[in-house]
């Protein structure tokens, strides 16, 4: 079979292509998943690069997120058959509840062969069934994006998402949309930030109610919270990092939750905020890293019950191409999840 492989942390060149892997042996807890589509996340990217602060294994098959078929069971397994339609769990071992040591250390392309490959073997218990109303381009964007929006609303039980709440999300990346698209089925009010026109557009069509361009409006957390009434709003997921933090926790209600999910905007940040803005604020700042099975499965009765759509970037490479999608992923030429197709 044809694999990718990440052979050094020297950037995208270190991606080498193995047209004669073998296929993976299937044990006894095993499924033999055959990939008809992947989708890449910005860890992926800086995997390549060494900048991944989560351990990787040397030459590690990349990407994290795969939807395909199941071409063969062990003879243990119980929860699939041939021919179900399966996607991969982001960290093998999450099945519910909190992570731990040992399950932080099982995420998919980093200590555990990834989806970047036409055949990959997986417990039976790191895999789900794929959500009816999605095809297999669709369905790869849900194991990482997804399910760490889904965690970010829905996470922290003593503060879930309710209906009537306001969410801010930031920017136009998978899991800032899949994050409009979740609170809006769930009843409430998205305020989205974005750059540009064409992208607060895209942001419209997904049911946000307001947009707030950055570049236009620098302190656009003050801003959203005006939007508010002056309240503030109970979710944010906090995509940038330092660099945007400050304005989160201005715009973060009392008991409201700010997720960290990512550093887009680099690892340090003017006027970082610190301890007291949180205790001043009355405001939990937590940080996630994507979800659990158990919240990947409420995830896919949620998407099937409101029958949401990703948003697929309009071009799809193949997986012989993968070089070529990471450097335009690279380049920000995309809009909503950049797929790769084994077909």
């Amino acid at each position: 079979m044809k694999q990718w492989t990440v052979t050094g942390k020297g950037g995208f060149d270190d991606l080498k292509l193995d047209e004669k892997a073998p296929v993976p042996e299937v044990g006894d807890k095993d499924v033999l998943v055959k990939f008809h589509a992947a989708s890449l996340n910005y860890r992926d990217l800086i995997i390549t690069k060494g900048q991944y602060p989560f351990p990787v294994k040397d030459n590690v098959v990349p990407g994290s997120d795969g939807a395909g078929t199941v071409e063969a069971v062990g003879k243990q397994v119980t929860r699939f058959q041939k021919g179900d339609k399966v996607l991969t769990l982001f960290t093998q071992g999450h099945i519910a509840g909190s992570l731990d040591a040992k399950t932080l250390a099982g995420g998919v392309g980093g200590t555990v062969d990834g989806v970047l490959r036409q055949y990959g073997a997986y417990d039976e218990h790191g895999l789900v069934h794929m959500p009816s109303n999605l095809n297999f381009l669709e369905g790869s964007t849900l194991s990482c994006a997804a399910v760490t929006a889904w965690n970010g609303l829905y996470g922290l039980k003593s503060r879930e998402l309710v209906a009537g709440d306001c969410v801010l999300t930031q920017g136009t990346g998978g899991v800032s949309m899949f994050a409009v698209q979740f609170a809006k089925a769930a009843g409430a009010t998205v305020i989205a930030t974005t750059s540009s026109s064409e992208k607060a557009e895209k942001l419209k069509q997904l049911g946000a109610d307001h947009i707030i361009n950055y570049k236009d409006e620098p302190n656009w957390g003050e801003a959203a919270k005006k939007l508010t009434g002056g309240r503030g709003v109970q979710h944010i997921l906090e995509v940038g990092g330092p660099a945007t933090m400050r304005q989160s926790i201005n715009a973060i209600a009392i008991d409201g939750v700010i997720s960290i999910i990512g550093f887009l905007g680099g690892g340090k940040g003017e006027n970082e905020p610190g301890f007291l803005d949180c205790l001043m604020h009355m405001c939990t700042v937590r940080g996630i890293l994507v979800g659990s099975r158990q919240q990947f499965e409420q995830m896919n009765k949620a998407i099937e019950g409101n029958n949401i759509k990703p948003v697929v970037d309009q071009k799809t490479f193949k997986l012989e191409e993968t070089k070529e999608a990471y450097q335009y992923m690279w380049d920000q030429k995309h809009l909503g999840k950049l797929c790769i197709s084994m077909e």
